[in-house]
């Protein structure tokens, strides 16, 4: 890689909002260090290539302490600072909470929480030690909502929502912006994975990725704290989620993630 560029570095980045948000950073005049665990990471790669960026695809796990090293390391190796970091990767799962396999949940919070704060810790630092530097974090807005048969994902959300502005409060005299990413439910294949066919919201109209990643990227670029990105629906009830009781709000989540009988 040549060094007339800024480095960006995207995890999961082979589909969904990773990918577009990859995408945006290529379009926008970055190289890119794209991560995912799963093999569609090359394709992803090879089609970022047609922005003109260059693209480094670390496959990993970030379920783990070592892959989450693996990717710093090989991120940095490079001998160019990332200029900017978008900690995407996340999964969910469906169902009651009591019926749901504990190792499913545990997945939730090592990839969508434990990984996020291990980047995080790697990469601010970096950036607070040179004084400059862009960190997107994907929250949802199902941080806003206790997640009735989502439980621990919205949850993990929730953490991811509160963890991004405190350290932004932290680092708000310093030239390093963190932005939270708010997105609704998207076209991905987030609902399929997380055994969610079979509800009103896996079977819904959803949002597309590549205006959810755009709204993300422009945020980011602009220091923004945080964005609810998607639908003019989507931003609507962000706005809804400030002022209804959390009661209704759990109410309303059971409606839409409830599977069908």
């Amino acid at each position: 890689m040549t060094n007339d560029k800024p480095l960006a570095l995207v995890t999961g980045a082979s589909s969904g909002i990773g990918l577009e948000l990859a995408r945006q950073f290529g379009e926008n005049g970055f190289d890119l260090v794209v991560a995912a665990e799963d093999a569609g990471l090359t394709s992803a790669a090879a089609e970022l290539r047609q922005t003109g960026a260059e693209v480094q695809p670390v496959q990993v796990d970030l379920r783990t302490p070592d892959g989450v090293a693996q990717l710093y390391a090989a991120a940095t190796s490079l001998g160019r600072p990332l200029d900017a970091v978008a900690l995407n990767a996340g999964v969910g799962r469906g169902g009651a909470f009591i019926d749901t396999d504990l190792a499913d949940e545990q997945e939730i919070i090592d990839v969508n929480i434990t990984s996020t704060v291990h980047l995080s810790k790697l990469v601010l630092r970096d950036m607070a030690a040179r004084n400059e530097g862009k960190v997107l974090i994907t929250s949802s807005i199902a941080s806003t909502m206790p997640g009735s048969f989502q439980a621990v994902y919205n949850a993990s959300k929730s953490f991811l929502q509160s963890f991004a502005e405190a350290v932004q409060e932290e680092l708000k005299d310093t030239g390093v912006t963190i932005t939270s990413l708010m997105p609704g439910p998207t076209e991905t294949n987030f609902f399929h994975r997380a055994d969610m066919d079979d509800t009103p919201v896996g079977q819904s109209s959803k949002d597309d990725p590549a205006q959810v990643a755009a709204q993300g990227f422009a945020a980011l670029m602009d220091g923004k704290n945080k964005i609810v990105a998607g639908s003019l629906k989507t931003k609507a009830q962000g706005v809804a989620n400030r002022v209804l009781p959390d009661k209704v709000k759990a109410v309303a989540h059971r409606k839409m993630a409830e599977p069908e009988e």
